[in-house]
């Protein structure tokens, strides 16, 4: 795969799994992926035995875990996480990524790219070696990577640090400690409405050239994040049979997604407060276009330990995950100049209101602790060919809420308590085949904190966003029953079942000129379907791969939209491609190498009522490269030729913000209900990465 791609895009082949990527290159995290029709915030992400990932909003940000070089494995597990994963939103699965562990002997490792869109890359990896006669390895690595965006203005500029250490001693006993920081910037991709994409295409941008006024300028449409995530993963061998593994953890991340507006200078409001008029530099009118910076800061310190006892054919677990979340959010406004220039973008020096406050639109706190405890125990019989398993989890999430800004709601509280059981037996048939049924359970907390927080029109004092009062978290039972076969041929299929209860689909819209996060209750949900994959080992240095999915997901109930119920009972769900599948070939001989990779996804609909959709589409990624024999200090050095979208297919690949109908429709008890307008992921057009490596 490209060197510049993610971990959440080196997972589009497998079955199920659908990636709504921005851009071609992998470069950016402002992406989507669902599985079994279930979205981005209902998968959980767990880098080597931490939480990853955003813990408000659930966006993966799969860049800040390692850069692609240093990860060992990533997989999906599709349904319900492992009962001692770290996680509260997984209702769809965990995607679980471990990084490579430090070499015994010193070496390094560099990686250069370039490719189009101005692609710069560079990668170098050092490792140690032990490190005297202590036992302790180390490998450090450091990677740049600038790039324009691919349509539209502007680029990108991404830098990453990962530093893991590995002491191993006796039986079973390790201490792995890592540290990785990860800083981007990046002018974010206009996301079209369907009627803007069918008149504009790929040239659905924001706009290249300033004029007073213009809240669309890309310079305005800013994304920054300097994220630190550090973790002691370890594992102790206390008797025989009896271990005891502990991932203390801690994460760190500041940041702003930014929008635009225009301020009327005559009047402002703080909260529900009336602050007086304004005076502001580079005024036309009485307005003034500023740049909204909506920054956070957040931090997150928690660990998740477990004893496991192995007796027999028995095994026993038991655990107890603590995590303390903290996170601070506001919007503020930057005056823009004549010529759309601003002073910074991260909110140094905003406007004020005559009283010195600083305005803001809303102002939030949200403290979270969750707590779980767990026990499984695992049984195996006959030779290990029969396994049973049974597992229960209980988890406790808070949540206090506080709005900074004069309202009648300064404080929200909430407390969930959520139970978990889980069952699973396998039975392996002949030695290479197995078969296996599940029986699992998770839950998903509500994100943003739109959920939280009331929002005010800051020219008005009115409301316009009042936080959820009795949203409840969402709740799943899954069955599956699988088969796996590995052979001549490798083949694993299964069938699953999800009733979900308080469904609840993340949406994105423009409040007051700035995206922002809502979540949205669905009500009922039934996910059924079938999916399998097929691989054969090499075979005259070629490998076929292929994967597919059926999928029937439908609403029960009917959605509540102002007073009143749209007729959705019966309706496909958002987000749910009927059909889905890849095929893949790779050829190896040692020398030369290559791949090619085809994705098909299904049309999914962007709307509760079905009355808008994205049409289905495939795409085709080719790999090419020649692999060296050891050249002087060089080991195997090697070129690689990445093509991503070969066939240049202009389509949208996903929803970024869902609509309940897109057109005026009756509502059950009479009233007209008004169509919104979903809007989309452009899915990346042609790109091309060359890239030379060798290890040192």
């Amino acid at each position: 795969q490209s060197p510049t791609t993610n971990a959440v895009n080196l997972l589009r082949v497998a079955p199920g799994v659908i990636v709504a990527s921005n851009d071609s290159l992998g470069t950016s995290d402002r992406m989507s992926i669902s599985m079994r029709g279930l979205f981005y915030t209902e998968i959980g992400g767990n880098y080597e035995g931490m939480p990853a990932g955003d813990r408000l909003y659930y966006t993966q940000w799969s860049t800040e875990w390692s850069d692609t070089e240093n990860f060992q494995k990533i997989n999906v597990s599709q349904g319900s996480p492992d009962i001692s994963a770290p996680a509260y939103n997984a209702v769809g699965g965990m995607i679980n990524a471990v990084a490579r562990r430090p070499s015994d002997h010193f070496g390094a490792y560099v990686d250069v790219s370039a490719g189009s869109k101005s692609l710069d890359r560079e990668f170098i990896r050092i490792d140690t070696g032990e490190l005297g006669n202590s036992g302790v390895a180390n490998y450090t690595s450091f990677s740049h990577e600038k790039n324009d965006n691919w349509r539209g203005s502007g680029g990108q500029t991404h830098y990453h640090l990962d530093s893991h250490f590995l002491k191993e001693w006796g039986d079973n006993n390790r201490i792995a400690p890592f540290v990785a920081v990860n800083y981007f910037h990046t002018n974010v991709y206009n996301n079209p409405t369907l009627a803007q994409w069918q008149q504009n295409g790929t040239s659905s941008n924001f706009d290249a050239n300033y004029v007073f006024g213009d809240t669309n300028y890309y310079k305005f449409r800013l994304n920054q994040r300097l994220t630190v995530i550090a973790a002691v993963p370890s594992l102790f061998t206390l008797a025989p049979g009896l271990t005891l593994s502990t991932t203390p953890y801690f994460y760190q991340t500041r940041g702003y997604i930014n929008g635009s507006s225009v301020l009327n200078n005559s009047a402002v409001w703080l909260g529900n407060q009336p602050e007086g008029s304004l005076t502001l530099p580079y005024s036309v009118n009485g307005r003034t276009t500023v740049e909204n910076v909506d920054g956070y800061r957040d931090y997150a310190v928690g660990q998740n330990t477990n004893l496991s006892w192995t007796k027999g054919a028995n095994t026993l677990q038991v655990g107890f995950w603590y995590d303390y979340f903290d996170h601070i959010e506001n919007i503020s406004y930057m005056v823009a100049d004549l010529a759309g220039n601003v002073q910074n973008s991260d909110g140094r020096g905003p406007v004020r209101t005559q009283s010195g406050a600083v305005l803001h639109p809303w102002d939030g706190h949200i403290v979270q602790q969750t707590n779980a405890i767990y026990i499984s125990d695992t049984l195996k019989m006959f030779d290990d060919r029969l396994v049973m398993n049974a597992g229960f989890k209980e988890v406790l999430v808070s949540r206090k809420a506080t709005n900074f800004l004069p309202g009648p709601t300064p404080h929200v509280n909430s407390y969930d308590a959520v139970s978990l059981p889980q069952a699973s037996i396998s039975y392996q048939i002949t030695p290479n085949d197995r078969i296996y049924i599940n029986g699992t359970t998770a839950f998903r907390e509500p994100s943003a904190m739109t959920s939280y927080v009331d929002f005010y029109n800051v020219a008005t004092g009115v409301i316009t966003n009042v936080h959820a009062n009795s949203l409840k978290p969402e709740y799943s039972i899954s069955e599956e029953i699988g088969f796996r076969h590995y052979g001549s041929v490798n083949v694993s299929a299964a069938v699953f079942n999800y009733n979900l209860t308080n469904r609840q689909i993340s949406s994105t819209v423009f409040v007051n000129g700035s995206p922002q996060a809502f979540s949205i209750n669905g009500g009922g949900q039934t996910i059924r379907g079938v999916q399998a994959e097929a691989s054969m080992p090499a075979w005259h240095n070629l490998s076929p791969y292929v994967s597919g999915q059926y999928l029937h997901a439908t609403m029960n109930d009917n959605l509540p939209v102002n007073g009143d119920f749209l007729p959705t009972r019966g309706k496909t769900a958002v987000v749910s491609p009927t059909l889905s599948g890849a095929v893949g070939l790779a050829y190896d001989d040692n020398s030369f190498f290559g791949n090619i990779a085809l994705n098909y996804v299904g049309s999914q609909y962007s709307t509760f009522m079905n009355d808008q959709s994205i049409p289905a589409y495939k795409t085709a990624n080719v790999t090419l490269g020649y692999r060296f024999r050891n050249i002087g200090p060089a080991k195997f050095p090697q070129i690689q030729l990445n093509l991503v979208n070969i066939g240049n297919e202009k389509y949208l690949s996903g929803v970024n913000g869902f609509a309940a109908n897109a057109k005026a429709t009756q509502g059950i008890n009479g009233t007209t209900i008004n169509g919104g307008n979903p809007n989309y992921f452009v899915g990346g057009g042609f790109g091309a990465v060359i890239s030379v490596s060798a290890g040192l």
